[in-house]
């Protein structure tokens, strides 16, 4: 309508050349009022700003010890910066320009001969392996190339904050199903007895069922899937002809003595199972922004139709570093010499020293099997201390922001992770990353001790 007046006015007047300043004026208030009609997709409705922008602005404003984010305060391994540096004075000037868009040759050359040793079977670095931005690309790509409209996605909870709206973006409805606390806690609690009911699982189950996610090692609990566990999921997934999504970022963090187990591997779900990796909790550099996702090439070719039609190609020379850095942990897997090894001890002695100081402040730890994050119960600790300051959002919002504004100690309120109808099975947790260096920890040792 406005540019059919607009047309008629500009015949009446003569032309362009016979244009007004009041009348240019008139135009622009016109579209500028029409412009509040301009709306986001509808696709977006119902979505919000992500708890990790509130929390890393709290960050930010109130400068507390910081054992919220999941990333290291100390720096990651040499050999992988280092190669970094000598990729920056490489004399090959292809290594500063585009690369090949489903993954760097080296690197998927690189991923490709690790994973077919781990999951015994061949791996073909050029239609079974796809490098993304971050394991974040991997996921969204992986349920953007799977999800039609209507399709249902069953996600495990506690889980990342990021598979619902993944999910209801490609128009999926996600169906939850929470992990379950043992009701007696009597006895130190660690992340294997959050239990799976499967037969609460099988009746998530249906015809509709496209999709499951799957996170082992799990954050936030840090739970190891036993291979039953996996098993009985697995035959879940044949017999309702569903993916399994695998998100295994955290494969190489594992303490006293858990075996990590690949869905990939079990007898018929590699045609079924798409694996996400990340180099950000591979090698501890989580800022490189590098991830990836293996797969038969069934299940990976439409993952990088949409790569292709977003992304891309991701950094030349963070992939090159990271390829350096994985023929080196290759060499080295099975060694001492193995940073995955002195990742997994260190973590270990990290764990128990913050389980420690937790359980003599009575703030009960869940002890995580794998991963850098723990829960722990704060519903004793509450009784004594008073965050009635903090009046929106659910217990443990209201206590983690009491404690970062009042306290100066960051912690996440593992809430997030859940749908609504499950919250109060955490309203008394709080999440801690445990993976900081010894004066870090010690500092937030000191602020527990005194609540």
């Amino acid at each position: 309508m406005l540019i059919t007046n607009l047309s008629k006015t500009i015949l009446r007047r003569g032309g362009i050349k016979f244009f007004k300043d009041d009348f240019l004026n008139q135009v622009i208030r016109t579209m500028s009022a029409n412009s509040d009609s301009i709306k986001s997709a509808d696709r977006l409705e119902g979505h919000k700003l992500s708890v990790w922008n509130e929390f890393i602005q709290l960050a930010t404003d109130h400068k507390p010890v910081n054992l919220g984010q999941g990333f290291p305060d100390y720096p990651a391994p040499s050999h992988v910066t280092k190669a970094l540096v000598d990729v920056q004075n490489d004399e090959n000037i292809l290594l500063q320009q585009y690369t090949r868009g489903f993954g760097h040759p080296r690197l998927v050359k690189a991923l490709s001969k690790l994973y077919s040793m781990l999951i015994e079977r061949p791996v073909d670095p050029n239609n079974h392996v796809l490098v993304t931005v971050g394991a974040y690309e991997a996921l969204y790509c992986s349920i953007m190339a799977w999800v039609n409209p209507g399709d249902e996605v069953i996600i495990i909870e506690p889980f990342f904050d990021c598979y619902k709206p993944m999910v209801e973006l490609a128009g999926g409805k996600p169906v939850f199903i929470p992990l379950r606390p043992p009701t007696n806690t009597s006895y130190v609690i660690s992340s294997g007895d959050w239990k799976l009911d499967m037969t609460e699982l099988e009746h998530k189950f249906s015809n509709k069922t496209k999709m499951i996610i799957v996170n082992t090692p799990h954050n936030p609990l840090g739970k190891v899937f036993t291979r039953e566990e996996l098993t009985q999921i697995a035959d879940l997934c044949k017999k309702y002809n569903v993916i399994a999504l695998m998100d295994e970022v955290y494969e190489w963090i594992i303490f006293n003595g858990k075996q990590h187990v690949r869905m990939a591997s079990f007898p018929d779900m590699w045609d079924r199972t798409i694996t996400v990796g990340s180099a950000g909790k591979t090698f501890s550099l989580t800022g490189w922004k590098i991830g990836w996702a293996y797969g038969s090439e069934k299940m990976i070719r439409p993952l990088q139709l949409i790569h292709q039609n977003s992304i891309y190609v991701c950094a030349t020379p963070l992939q090159e570093a990271i390829a350096r850095g994985f023929e080196t942990e290759i060499a080295n897997y099975g060694t001492n010499k193995s940073y995955w090894k002195e990742l997994s001890d260190d973590l270990q002695e990290k764990r128990d020293e913050m389980v420690q100081v937790l359980t003599a402040a009575n703030m009960n730890p869940t002890i995580p099997e794998g991963g850098y994050f723990l829960l722990a119960d704060f519903s004793e600790l509450a009784n004594r201390v008073n965050y009635s300051s903090i009046t929106d959002g659910t217990k443990d919002y209201r206590f983690t922001k009491w404690l970062i504004i009042e306290k100066k100690l960051q912690g996440i309120p593992p809430s997030v992770f859940y749908s609504e109808d499950h919250q109060k099975l955490v309203e008394n947790f709080i999440r801690f990353c445990f993976f900081k260096k010894p004066e870090t920890l010690a500092k937030a040792g000191e602020i527990i001790k005194k609540l």
